[in-house]
C-alpha cells in the first residue's frame, strides 16, 4: 500500500491554547466553543453549499502537538484513573501510529464573508490552531446508535472538582466581563473535569498550576486541606 500525503484543508480557533486545558470530550464545557477557518482553495462557498442544513459536523483533525512516532499499543485511558491498560485501538489517546483524530461538533453558523469561508460551531475538545484534514456532516439515522456499548466511557464524567475564586481573581474577571461575558463560568466547568494527568489527582498537592485560555493565564491550586476543591488564585491578561 502507498503513503498518503495529507493537506490541511482548514484550521480551527477555539479559547485552548495548551492541550492541557482542553476537555477529554466535546460538550463538557459549554462556553468552549470553536470557529473552523477554511484555507485556500478550499474557502469557497461552493464547497460549502447546503452544509447550513446539518446541526452536527465531523471534523477529522491532526494531533499536531504530539511528539510524531511515539505510541505504544496499550494506553492508560484518564477515566480508568490512569492505571489500567487498554489497547491504543480501544482508546482515543492522542499517542497514535497515526496521528489523527475525530470530533462531532455542533455547527452553530456557516459564515461567507469578503473570500472567507468560518463554520461557527458549539462546544469543542480542539487546541486554538489545530489542523483540520475533513469536514463531513453527521447523519443521524446512521451515526447515532442509542443503544451503543461504550466500555469504560458509557457514561458522560461528572464533576470532578469544586472550584473557587479568590477575591483578587473575581476582581480580575470583572474586569474582563464586557469582553468575556461568561469568562468565570468558562474557567469553572474547565477545572471542574479536572484537567491534571490521572496520576495527580485525588491527592494533596500544594503545586501552583498554570493554563491559558483565550488571552489569559489561570493560576490555580487545589484548596488547603482537600484533594477535590480547588481555588483560582489569579487570572493573568497576556495580551
Amino acid at each position: 500500500m502507498n503513503d498518503l500525503t495529507l493537506s490541511p484543508i482548514a484550521i480551527i480557533h477555539t479559547p485552548y491554547k495548551e492541550k492541557f486545558s482542553v476537555p477529554r470530550q466535546p460538550n463538557l464545557v459549554e462556553d468552549g466553543v470553536g470557529i473552523v477557518e477554511l484555507l485556500p482553495p478550499y474557502n469557497s462557498p461552493e464547497a460549502v453549499r447546503g452544509l447550513e442544513q446539518f446541526s452536527h459536523l465531523w471534523l477529522i483533525f491532526q494531533f499536531d502537538q504530539i511528539q510524531q512516532g511515539k505510541w505504544q499499543p496499550t494506553v492508560r485511558p484518564p477515566r480508568l484513573g490512569g492505571n489500567q491498560r487498554v489497547g491504543v485501538f480501544a482508546s482515543r489517546a492522542t499517542h497514535r501510529p497515526n496521528p489523527l483524530g475525530l470530533s462531532k461538533v455542533e455547527l452553530r453558523q456557516v459564515e461567507c464573508i469578503n473570500g472567507n469561508v468560518f463554520l461557527h460551531l458549539g462546544a469543542v475538545d480542539l487546541v486554538d490552531g489545530t489542523p483540520i484534514f475533513d469536514i463531513k456532516p453527521y447523519i443521524a439515522y446512521a451515526d447515532s446508535e442509542p443503544n451503543a456499548q461504550s466500555s469504560f466511557a458509557q457514561e458522560k464524567p461528572l464533576a470532578k472538582l469544586t472550584v473557587e475564586f479568590t477575591e483578587q481573581a473575581k476582581s480580575a474577571v470583572k474586569k474582563r466581563e464586557e469582553k468575556r461575558p461568561h469568562l468565570s463560568r468558562f474557567i469553572r466547568q474547565v477545572l471542574e473535569q479536572d484537567p491534571r494527568p490521572a496520576y495527580q489527582q485525588d491527592k494533596p498537592s500544594d503545586r501552583i498550576y498554570g493554563m491559558s485560555l483565550y488571552e489569559f493565564n489561570i493560576k490555580w491550586k487545589l484548596k488547603a486541606g482537600t484533594i477535590d476543591c480547588v481555588e483560582v488564585i489569579n487570572i493573568e491578561f497576556c495580551g
